[in-house]
């Protein structure tokens, strides 16, 4: 395939990074994405701070010292997120046991944020910098806001389990996926992706446009499928497909310029978690895109470290309604 970034037009004023537009020119978006460019905001509108503060969980993408990025789940009784203004949100909760977020969250640190409501199928982004963190939580300025489509989200209702934490949770590490990780993988309709664009540092900007420029950071996201739509190759390899969004390509264009992603798993039975870390490569088109009906691209997942910590989530789930969205789409048992 020719050079992405070679193709890609610049735009300092863009709140999209040069990884996003080159994947926008290559579909033939990026003019009609340009002039769509207003719906992602330097702040909250009130809708988006209101949402935030009634979920009881809220999906966080964040990076290591190693540049890996990681995908994790915060909790709490509806109240555990507030916004004192339309530039801040504060989270009153810390990570779960063995969750890479517990080194990741520093003050400054970039953090993703995915606030959603799977049975109403609402969801909202908000990616931005850690301001200050304490005892009594931690505190994000807003980089960028936007709101996504209720596409491929599976309905499912979350509740609360009051003694989830009454022992401690039983950890597994490893460099591949084991019996129970396939398992879990291979029943799963929904996951979490967290990827980063890693462009010049903007801790010292020379001029009034890198000081705004919020095209640097760490982003995170929602994939949903039929059950069974994240093929195991191996015990180190994923694939999946990528259906039709909202043109962004935040998390694809993120993986053009820096090719990890942490992914999250849920069983949503057991309150069991999976994080992966993997690196990613994006298979465009052929026959193994063309085998999967609906499929726009692939993304293949290469594991490098898989955690699976077992009842560590204090949030059990109604049966889930598949989207409607999903209707359409293929499966890899067709």
């Amino acid at each position: 395939m020719s050079n992405l970034e070679a193709t890609a037009t610049s735009s300092a004023d863009s709140p999209f990074h040069s990884g996003e537009r080159a994947v926008q020119q290559r579909v033939g978006v990026l003019e009609k994405m340009a002039s769509r460019a207003q719906v992602i905001r330097s702040f909250m509108p009130d809708q988006h701070r209101e949402f935030f503060q009634q979920l009881p969980f809220m999906i966080v993408g964040s990076i290591d010292r190693r540049q890996q990025p990681w995908a994790s789940i915060v909790t709490g009784a509806p109240g555990f997120v507030t916004s004192p203004d339309a530039e801040h949100l504060t989270i009153h909760a810390y990570a779960l046991a063995a969750d890479p977020l517990q080194q990741n969250l520093a003050d400054h640190a970039a953090i993703g944020l995915l606030g959603i409501e799977p049975h109403t199928r609402r969801r909202n982004r908000m990616n931005g910098k850690v301001e200050k963190s304490s005892a009594a939580g931690w505190t994000l300025k807003v980089e960028q806001s936007f709101g996504n489509c209720p596409k491929y989200i599976q309905a499912r209702r979350p509740s609360l389990v009051e003694d989830a934490a009454a022992s401690a949770p039983v950890v597994h590490r490893s460099e591949q996926l084991d019996a129970a990780m396939q398992e879990l993988i291979a029943s799963a309709d929904t996951f979490f992706i967290a990827t980063a664009y890693l462009g010049k540092s903007m801790d010292n900007p020379t001029t009034p446009s890198e000081a705004n420029n919020r095209q640097h950071g760490v982003d995170v996201s929602h994939r949903g499928g039929k059950p069974g739509f994240v093929r195991i190759d191996d015990a180190r390899t994923l694939t999946v497909p990528d259906f039709v969004g909202n043109f962004f390509f935040n998390t694809i264009g993120n993986l053009v310029e820096h090719p990890r992603a942490g992914l999250l798993f849920i069983d949503f039975a057991s309150g069991d978690l999976l994080y992966l870390a993997v690196s990613a490569e994006l298979i465009w088109d052929g026959p193994e895109v063309a085998a999967f009906k609906g499929a726009e691209r692939l993304l293949r997942f290469h594991v490098e470290q898989a955690i699976r910590v077992e009842a560590s989530l204090p949030l059990r789930w109604s049966a889930a309604e598949q989207s409607p969205a999903l209707a359409p789409m293929g499966s890899w048992q067709a």
